[in-house]
């Protein structure tokens, strides 16, 4: 196939993706990640600064090379989803992310729409992933040219900033690379003053067992002894991405999916210390939050200060 019939392809790729909401799109070719992020990515893990979540030490072959999900898989489409809700609507308590429908929901819908139309139009098979899969997110959409690894470990889409969702189509249709993204944060530092727990270092390591949002949402039972207070946070925490520089900028329209649900955004204290299990299960329902137990939420909001 000549490459300029495997542009125009991808081009139409490109343009479906966009109507489908990503904000941006690019390819690399499928293989092993690079030796120096997945020695990296070896050290952190036999750190312990994952914490509790054992599952980021599992399937260590996959997160090495992405094409082990799909046999003949040879290109990974990676695509970035705005979320950060226009207008200025944000909660004190809890993360911009989770205030709309659950992005593992609606992305894997639009990535099955792509799959199909890929599939239709070209012959290709495709695997969707959103947090499905094994898969070095960051790193396969900062190879594909959507943007920089932050020192806050976020990927920030240049005149968007990191407000995304990230997803990938490791698929078997051959597709032309693009160019990784050369940018750095530089000397800003501010998300290493901001982060409450002291999570994230100037050089970008990141200890996960002092985030926030880790604390909050993935860790069981009791904190640990010497753990960050909460703060004001009872689900994620966004203090590293709201000092940002690269997020003071008119965010671009999300999915009329990840638009605040209203009453989340309205939720009061009132209102949790009169939770029974069904109003956590209604209000939860469709949500990201759905990821925290009813007991997980009383425990965070008895965290208040």
């Amino acid at each position: 196939m000549s490459s300029s019939v495997c542009l125009w392809n991808k081009g139409r790729i490109r343009a479906e993706a966009h109507r489908l909401g990503a904000v941006a799109f690019g390819c690399s070719v499928a293989g092993p990640v690079d030796s120096s992020y997945a020695d990296r990515y070896d050290r952190w893990i036999a750190s312990g600064a994952h914490g509790t979540m054992d599952y980021l030490a599992r399937h260590a072959a996959i997160r090495r090379d992405p094409r082990l999900l799909l046999p003949g898989a040879r290109t990974v489409i990676s695509l970035a989803f705005p979320y950060r809700p226009s207008g200025g609507y944000h909660h004190p308590w809890i993360a911009d992310y989770a205030l709309g429908r659950d992005y593992h929901t609606v992305l894997h819908g639009r990535l099955r729409q792509l799959a199909t139309f890929m599939a239709d139009n070209f012959g290709a098979q495709s695997r969707p992933c959103v947090d499905s899969a094994p898969i070095a997110e960051r790193y396969w959409a900062h190879r594909s040219g959507l943007g920089y690894i932050g020192i806050n470990g976020q990927l920030i889409v240049p005149g968007v900033g990191s407000g995304v969702f990230l997803a990938e189509l490791v698929t078997t249709l051959e597709l032309a690379p693009d160019t990784r993204l050369a940018a750095d944060c530089g000397r800003c530092g501010a998300c290493v003053r901001a982060c409450p727990g002291g999570a994230i270092s100037p050089d970008g390591s990141f200890d996960g067992r002092r985030c926030l949002s880790y604390l909050g949402i993935e860790h069981r039972g009791e904190f640990p002894s010497g753990a960050p207070s909460l703060g004001t946070h009872i689900y994620g925490c966004d203090e590293c991405q709201r000092v940002c520089p690269h997020n003071h900028c008119e965010p671009p329209e999300p999915l009329t999916d990840f638009y605040p649900d209203h009453r989340l955004l309205t939720l009061d204290a009132a209102t949790i210390r009169h939770f029974s299990r069904g109003d956590w299960r209604r209000l939860s329902s469709g949500s990201a939050m759905r990821r925290i137990s009813l007991s997980q939420m009383l425990r965070n909001y008895l965290q208040l200060t």
